[in-house]
């Protein structure tokens, strides 16, 4: 659902303010060093859960309302006015993408393409079925990482803001990311208790 007037928003890909980007490269980056398939698989699993309960929280018929969110940090300007269920639709596009390059990275291939933020945007008019779909690719993401011997992978694919990852690159990124959108799932649920 959209409301009659749509915001104004920066277009799909614009990225994050230069200043935000260089910090979160850096945050990423000590993340990264710091952590490693066990870190990276408990973060996944706990923001799963953090975003299944939130969604439970939310009435049927509140999920697929879009809101106008203020833009949080790490957030797109092109992705503050999504729905519950359109922010589970990005996160499933997001998800299958991130099992593809890890397979394709620890069977020694570097995937086909290059990754865009504006290529993962969800379907305005997504359904409930989303969210059977987001669950199966959570799922996914936790065997792509479960089923690889090594993910220090020495072939690389490349993110659009953190640059070329191994495979334990783009494990890491799985968490960061549902924990972003967890965040703006929780902004979500605020407007729409509000409204």
């Amino acid at each position: 659902m959209s409301t009659p007037a749509d915001p104004q928003l920066a277009p799909p890909g614009a990225g994050l303010p230069t200043f935000e980007l260089w910090a979160a490269r850096l945050f990423f980056t000590l993340k990264r060093w710091r952590g490693d398939r066990e870190t990276f698989v408990r973060q996944f699993e706990q923001e799963r859960a953090t975003i299944r309960a939130l969604v439970n929280t939310c009435p049927d018929a509140k999920r697929g309302e879009r809101v106008l969110i203020i833009r949080l940090r790490g957030l797109e300007d092109s992705s503050r006015h999504w729905s519950v269920w359109m922010t589970l639709d990005h996160l499933r596009i997001t998800n299958t993408g991130v099992v593809r390059v890890i397979h394709a990275l620890t069977h020694g291939r570097v995937p086909p393409g290059q990754a865009s933020t504006a290529a993962v945007k969800p379907d305005v008019k997504v359904t409930s079925a989303v969210e059977a779909e987001y669950e199966r690719s959570c799922d996914a993401v936790l065997a792509a990482i479960a089923e690889s011997s090594d993910l220090n992978t020495t072939l690389r694919f490349a993110h659009p803001w953190f640059g070329a990852l191994n495979a334990a690159g783009w494990a890491a990124m799985a968490g960061t990311h549902l924990g972003l959108h967890r965040a703006q799932i929780q902004s979500i649920l605020a407007g729409l208790s509000s409204a």
